[in-house]
């Protein structure tokens, strides 16, 4: 499997981070982070940057669902050394959004992702209100 876009690796394009500390629990016998347990990183990450980029306020009454993900393991992750996990949005249609996200440790790249996710209403899929359209471009991918 070829690796991502070495600009997809950098951090510094992501306006998005944050830390989280993986748990000895999430280890696999080989010693590293077990990657169902990355996943649950990744979405932890991915509900906090909802969160920071206005998702709650501007989206209210609407729910979201991961319609795809892609995650590419690129190096081994230890316990205990904690994670950051970069985000960024990359594209924002009519009802969805794609969304990156780059997992460093000890300054390494170890994780890239990117997950597609749909904003969902009580008749299916619901259009990103302006508000968050325009709450959300501060957080774009920076090319």
């Amino acid at each position: 499997m070829a690796k991502p876009d070495p600009a997809l690796l950098d951090a510094a394009r992501y306006p998005f981070s944050c830390q989280i500390e993986p748990r000895f629990g999430d280890l696999d016998v080989n010693m590293h982070i077990n990657n169902v347990a990355m996943a649950g990183i990744l979405e932890d990450a991915r509900v906090r940057f909802f969160r920071t980029a206005g998702g709650l306020e501007h989206l209210a009454g609407l729910s979201t669902m991961v319609a795809s993900i892609a995650i590419d393991y690129l190096g081994e992750t230890h316990y205990p050394e904690a994670v950051t996990v970069h985000g960024a949005v990359e594209r924002m249609g009519r009802t969805s959004q794609t969304v990156l996200q780059v997992v460093m440790q000890e300054g390494k790249p170890v994780v890239f992702a990117r997950t597609v996710i749909v904003m969902v209403g009580p008749s299916g899929p619901a259009p990103l209100t302006e508000a968050y359209l325009e709450s959300a471009r501060q957080w774009m991918f920076r090319a």
